[in-house]
């Protein structure tokens, strides 16, 4: 099986003056398709640099970085859009939404700049498959500011999948949530990826991690662990046991 990602010696120098500062020292990894990957590690450990390259944001200084068997790695700033646009949908810490367009216009968003040339009827289609998707079709029309935090997020992970991306990443994507809705964003995650989408997501949060299936730990720009993830947790049966408890402190 070929790997959606595939990193060979990966090495990222930032020359700052006079100090050359080496943000991922030589990482090697592999994901395969259906895969469901956090990394981790502490501030300055090289999480958010490697996910750049991953994404196409920022290019390795050494290595060779193959995703979906394409070696992008030297490719060129106006090739690597096409690519991001194309391969990998993006989820961020902060949702990112236009607030004076719909659920569903935002959705739509990243088709404009699709190459296909999508009609306006097949774009609109994607959009409410998207957000059938992660259980919001009934909030189409919604604006953001008549959205949840929790529904926001999952209109950004709508957007993310509506080009069809061989690729999901999300940077974050509970971090300005509270405990249930970020259980809930998780039960998203873990909806997607049993349907096959392969995802991969920075998290500093040990809890969170839990609901992916592999966590790469990263030091000093290296990976120090590379793991499946044990105990793994079930975002439904969590959510279910969170609702029990709070009822229970509600009765007594």
């Amino acid at each position: 099986m070929q790997p959606v990602i595939k990193l060979a010696e990966i090495h990222k120098v930032y020359h700052t003056g006079e100090v050359d500062v080496h943000a991922v020292r030589g990482v090697s990894l592999d994901i395969l398709p259906g895969e469901f990957v956090a990394v981790m590690g502490s501030s300055g450990s090289g999480k958010s640099t490697l996910m750049n390259m991953i994404g196409c944001l920022d290019r390795p200084t050494g290595g060779t970085y193959f995703l979906d068997g394409l070696d992008v790695s030297t490719l060129d700033r106006d090739q690597c859009a096409k690519i991001r646009n194309a391969k990998i949908g993006f989820v961020f810490q902060g949702f990112n939404l236009l607030s004076r367009t719909t659920a569903l216009e935002n959705v739509e968003m990243p088709m404009l700049y699709n190459h296909a040339h999508l009609p306006a009827a097949e774009q609109k289609k994607r959009a409410q498959n998207s957000l059938e998707l992660v259980g919001l079709a009934q909030r189409a029309d919604h604006k953001p500011n008549q959205l949840s935090g929790g529904q926001q997020q999952r209109v950004a992970i709508a957007r993310a999948l509506v080009n069809q991306p061989s690729l999901l990443l999300a940077d974050e994507p509970t971090g300005n949530l509270d405990s249930q809705t970020s259980i809930e964003i998780m039960g998203v995650f873990q909806k997607l990826n049993d349907a096959g989408i392969t995802i991969v997501m920075v998290t500093h949060e040990l809890d969170i991690a839990r609901y992916t299936r592999r966590t790469v730990i990263l030091r000093d720009g290296k990976i120090l662990t590379d793991e499946p993830v044990r105990d793994r947790l079930n975002a439904e049966t969590e959510l279910k046991n969170l609702k029990q408890a709070q009822e229970a402190v509600r009765l007594a």
